[in-house]
C-alpha cells in the first residue's frame, strides 16, 4: 500500500494520539500543516479507500483509527526506498549515508553492534 507524504501526516496523528474524531484530526494536523478541514477530510477518505484506517461510530462520536502499525509502515517504506534507489541492497544505502552525512561518534559503535548482532543470527 502506498501512502503519500500528506496521508502519512494523518497516519502519524492517529498513531500518536488515535483514535481521533474528524475534528480531532483537523486540530492535530490541519493547524500544524496549514491545511483546511476539507483537505484533511479528503486525505482521510483516501486512507479509508486504501484500508489504512477505519472509522466507527461510538457513543462519543465518530472516530478513526489506524489499521496498519507504524512499524509496518516504516518497514514497507524503508524496503521500497532500498528497492527503488539501491537495487534492494542495504550496504549501498549505508555507504551512501556514511559518505554524504557525517556519522557521529555515537553512530559508529551502534552500526558495529548492529552488524555483530546480524552476524550472530
Amino acid at each position: 500500500m502506498k501512502i503519500s507524504g500528506a496521508e502519512s501526516q494523518i497516519m502519524e496523528a492517529l498513531w500518536r494520539r488515535g483514535p481521533l474524531t474528524p475534528d480531532g484530526i483537523v486540530a492535530e494536523v490541519g493547524d500544524e500543516q496549514g491545511w483546511a478541514p476539507g483537505t484533511v477530510k479528503t486525505l482521510i477518505t483516501r486512507l479509508l479507500h486504501k484500508a489504512a484506517i477505519e472509522g466507527a461510530r461510538e457513543p462519543q462520536g465518530y472516530f478513526y483509527r489506524p489499521l496498519i502499525s507504524r512499524e509496518t509502515y516504516v518497514r514497507d517504506e524503508s524496503q521500497s526506498l532500498v528497492d527503488r534507489l539501491f537495487d534492494g541492497e542495504a550496504a549501498p544505502l549505508v555507504a551512501h549515508f556514511a559518505e554524504h552525512r557525517a556519522l557521529t561518534p555515537k553512530d559508529i559503535p551502534l552500526l558495529k553492534k548492529l552488524i555483530a548482532d546480524l552476524e550472530d543470527e
